[in-house]
């Protein structure tokens, strides 16, 4: 009898989302954000990037992010830090809703993931 084998290929997840705070919850935004920043960090993993800018309108956010797989996706959303700074963000009244984007690679000038 013959065995097969099921290879399971862990795609690359790369998300991009982006919302606008009100001025005044602009600093407390960044505050958050560094909070959960240093959580990530501590992770101490290759697995993933994750980068928050502040557009030049002053109060609009992007965050792009790249897992390596769906699993460390799911472990960072879980992060009480970060759940909290979503919390926050929502609950401040946001311009709008924020927009999500799934994008593909196509191609960089460095390895995402450092071996």
């Amino acid at each position: 009898m013959e065995k097969v084998y099921i290879i399971k290929i862990n795609k690359m997840i790369i998300v991009k989302v982006t919302y606008t705070v009100k001025p005044e919850f602009v600093q407390k935004n960044q505050e958050n954000i560094n909070l959960f920043m240093i959580d990530f960090k501590k992770l101490n993993t290759n697995d993933f990037q994750y980068v928050s800018y502040l557009c030049g309108d002053g109060k609009t956010f992007v965050h792009l992010s790249h897992y390596k797989n769906e699993e460390i996706q799911k472990h960072l959303l879980q992060i009480p830090s970060f759940l909290s700074f979503q919390k926050h963000r929502d609950e401040s009244g946001l311009e709008g809703l924020p927009q999500i984007e799934v994008m593909q690679l196509v191609a960089s000038s460095q390895d995402v993931f450092k071996r």
